[in-house]
């Protein structure tokens, strides 16, 4: 590797509840994990770009010309997109070679391109002095996966990886922007999240997830509402809905989000066992209502549960990625034995394990 003028880091995230509820203006509660994206970085002479990743072969290298939507496609799309959205909000961007290594798994939902994008984009911030707040920063990752990768994604991903810290969940309001940290030790209590990646490929993610989003706007179009996130009578808004599709996507976000709600009053309390349950009610509710669960990932929630944990979801945007089981912490060999066999005798790829420990956002590592 050349010399570098420093190492910026960003995690991947898992959310704790609240899927699908972000681009609804609603509630999340996602917390930053240890695995993260670095970028060993460098300022070079003129407005050039250059990125190699340990994950990809080949370098990558991007003017002022390629940065237009659809002028740098693959991973590297991730990459330009940082600079384009920076330069299109009026900051002079340095010049940079940036060399990327990352342990986030890519494809199990825990946020890898998000990991990627909130590392380039501190470096570059770093680099260039750029006076560009923290509490911004997350729109504008968001800008560039929308307008330039052209990913639909809300707000809870880019935020998670910029904000959160070690040892809390991270409360987001998605309308407003609002954050709370709240205390999330499992480990004091004897508790962890074992994480479940599922090995499910993605299966028609992209597509269905755009659906999903455009069917919820027009939801809330027909109920002359903002944001499915302003329907306060659940009855009624089904009532007025017109056809079961629609009913469903909406009793999803609106019974999820008080889930949300529900999960951080219990934090609050101190009664970390007790938020088994509403894990699980919001699996059922993704499976049954939302339509975004696998084989894969409701026979590891169902091995989970019978293995004895306090509850068990589905994380991620859905159509595969991973589960996460809130369980003893003296249990996780036992937990993880179960699903592995539950997954032989479905004949499915095996599953990889790990627990989760909430991590620091994005920063300078040297």
């Amino acid at each position: 590797m050349p010399p570098t003028d420093g190492v910026w880091a960003a995690p991947g995230r898992i959310n704790l509840i609240g899927e699908h509820t972000d681009y609804n203006d609603g509630f999340v509660l996602p917390f930053a994990l240890p695995l993260r994206t670095t970028v060993a970085a460098s300022l070079v002479d003129g407005p050039q770009w250059t990125a190699s990743s340990a994950q990809e072969p080949g370098t990558l290298t991007f003017g002022p010309g390629e940065l237009r939507p659809g002028g740098v496609d693959g991973w590297g799309r991730y990459v330009a997109g940082v600079v384009w959205a920076l330069r299109d909000a009026g900051f002079a961007v340095p010049g940079a070679r940036l060399d990327i290594r990352s342990d986030v798994p890519v494809g199990a939902g825990l946020s890898s391109s998000h990991a990627l994008e909130c590392a380039v984009l501190t470096a570059l911030c770093d680099l260039g002095g750029l006076d560009l707040p923290l509490p911004d920063r997350p729109r504008l990752v968001q800008r560039a996966e929308n307008e330039y990768v052209g990913a639909p994604t809300g707000i809870m991903d880019q935020t998670a990886s910029m904000l959160c810290r070690a040892g809390y969940a991270l409360f987001l309001d998605c309308r407003s922007m609002a954050v709370e940290h709240i205390p999330f030790d499992l480990a004091s209590v004897g508790l962890a999240i074992l994480v479940i990646d599922s090995r499910a490929p993605h299966r028609h993610s992209d597509g269905e997830y755009g659906v999903r989003r455009r069917t919820c706007e027009e939801a809330a179009r027909i109920l002359g509402l903002p944001a499915l996130r302003d329907v306060t009578d659940l009855d009624d808004a089904l009532g007025r809905l017109p056809d079961e599709v629609s009913r469903r996507r909406v009793r999803h976000v609106v019974t999820e989000n008080q889930r949300v709600l529900d999960t951080v009053d219990l934090l609050h309390a101190g009664r970390f066992a007790d938020i088994g349950p509403l894990l699980t009610a919001s699996h059922a509710s993704m499976r049954d209502d939302y339509e975004i669960t696998v084989p894969e990932v409701d026979t590891a929630v169902s091995a989970a549960l019978d293995a004895g944990a306090y509850g068990a979801r589905m994380t991620g945007g859905g159509f595969g990625g991973c589960v996460l089981a809130l369980i003893d912490a003296a249990a996780a060999d036992s937990v993880s034995t179960a699903v592995a066999k539950a997954y032989a005798e479905a004949g499915f790829t095996a599953p990889a394990t790990f627990s989760a420990v909430p991590s620091g956002g994005a920063t300078r590592v040297s």
